[in-house]
């Protein structure tokens, strides 16, 4: 069965959401109507990218990645991820701007996710590399 997270909203992403908003009302209020046209065009994708982000973790142990309608769902099979970490970017003491999961594969490889649930995300990737990892006990009978 699938397991999937949805991405979490970040300050960030409100912050690109006002600023194109802010453009195309500006450009729409001085009728530049190509301007805003290209502005009501950057909201809608982003928009899409922000609502329709998810991380699914197949049984056939696959993680797909998919950040919306107008981009490629990116599939990476858990055999080839070599690291899962959470990690924070630029501390103040206990608070942290952004935190995500940073997942490490193939050759020098990295993912950034920014699920809901992200200690339940790297348990359950975790445990999949686990499985892979280690040889089957019906193996080790014959």
């Amino acid at each position: 069965m699938n397991r999937t997270f949805h991405a979490r909203i970040m300050w960030y992403h409100y912050f690109i959401l006002a600023i194109f908003t802010f453009n195309a009302v500006g450009a729409l209020w001085t009728k530049a109507i190509l301007l805003a046209v290209l502005f009501m065009l950057m909201l809608i994708f982003t928009i899409e990218w922000i609502i329709h982000t998810s991380y699914t973790v197949t049984p056939d142990n696959k993680l797909e990645i998919y950040k919306g309608r107008f981009s490629r769902r990116k599939v990476i099979p858990i055999g080839e991820i070599t690291s899962v970490e959470r990690c924070h970017s630029m501390r103040f003491g206990n608070f942290s701007i952004v935190h995500y999961v940073l997942v490490g594969y193939g050759k020098e490889k990295y993912e950034s996710l920014i699920p809901l649930k992200e200690q339940e995300l790297v348990e359950l990737l975790q445990k999949r590399i686990e499985q892979l990892h280690t040889p089957r006990q019906e193996e080790e009978e014959e």
